[in-house]
């Protein structure tokens, strides 16, 4: 048997993890043209299953080859006064929540709004890793998050992009299909119209 010493053991972070191995975390290897799609379809499953076992309610934009936003109305972890657990790096994103994290750790830029008991907080971040400490904001929504992902156009392969004309069933996941309630999933494509303006 072989074995181990100390000195030959690298730690990563969880960064330099996802980023190193992507098929770990959304089936597709750095260089698969899908990988962008991926790494949506794994956010909205993770968006739509919360914790409890039920379905939630999301939206996605995808506002460019390489940028969407999901939003999702599933709780965030919050202390006794009411504030969010800090997560990942002391961010904004979920501990309990792994998908947007690995979302985030191959982003350029990742923008993360939480709604805690109807409190809005705010946070950019560069990775996984915030860009400062969050930020209180008014929100009517009691509770829920939106996070918009830029992808790393230096990470990702040439002409990878989103698929066009994604529709709900394309990014419900394993099991959704047995479900006997109505899953709500509304996908807004924004490149047409993006392009149209310029």
């Amino acid at each position: 048997m072989e074995r181990y010493t100390a000195d030959q053991i690298t730690a990563v972070t969880f960064e330099e993890s996802v980023r190193a191995r992507p098929a770990m975390y959304f089936r597709v290897g750095r260089d698969g043209p899908e990988l962008p799609t991926e790494v949506l379809r794994t956010v909205v499953w993770d968006a739509l299953h919360h914790r409890d076992g039920t379905h939630g309610q999301v939206s996605v934009e995808i506002n460019s080859d390489l940028s969407f936003t999901v939003v999702d109305d599933q709780p965030h972890t919050a202390d006794d006064s009411g504030l969010p657990f800090p997560g990942f790096h002391g961010s904004l994103l979920d501990r309990e929540r792994w998908a947007p994290a690995a979302a985030a750790a191959l982003s350029g830029r990742t923008l993360i709004e939480v709604w805690v008991d109807g409190r809005g907080y705010r946070q950019e971040l560069a990775g996984s890793t915030p860009g400062g400490p969050w930020e209180e904001f008014a929100t009517p929504e009691a509770n829920g998050t939106r996070t918009t992902f830029e992808l790393d156009p230096a990470y990702c392969a040439p002409a990878e992009a989103i698929a066009w004309n994604l529709i709900p069933s394309e990014v419900l996941g394993e099991g959704c299909d047995r479900c006997t309630f109505p899953i709500a999933v509304e996908i807004r494509e924004l490149r047409a119209e993006s392009e149209e303006l310029s």
